[in-house]
């Protein structure tokens, strides 16, 4: 059983078909109560994929924010040019 919207009562009665789901497909598990989304279960590596994806997202719109706000721009070659520098390399 592969179901990826499952009842709350299955994490507790088949808890290792849950984690083996989560874990093989990297896709998350929707339980649901009283026919109702209730929560979401995910492996700790996709999560913290998804966490890592939406800092990413929230960095790139500050600095998308920031860009609005000064025509000052930098090409790929100034900005590893500037790291060279800054790590000596």
């Amino acid at each position: 059983m592969n179901n990826a919207i499952r009842p709350v009562s299955d994490l507790r009665n088949n808890f290792a078909d849950i984690s083996k789901v989560v874990h093989e497909t990297g896709k998350p598990v929707f339980l649901t109560k009283n026919g109702f989304g209730d929560m979401v279960v995910l492996s700790m590596e996709a999560y913290e994929n998804l966490q890592l994806e939406s800092e990413i997202y929230v960095k790139l719109k500050e600095a998308e924010k920031e860009a609005k706000l000064t025509d000052t721009r930098f090409s790929a070659k100034d900005v590893l040019n500037e790291l060279k520098g800054a790590v000596n390399v």
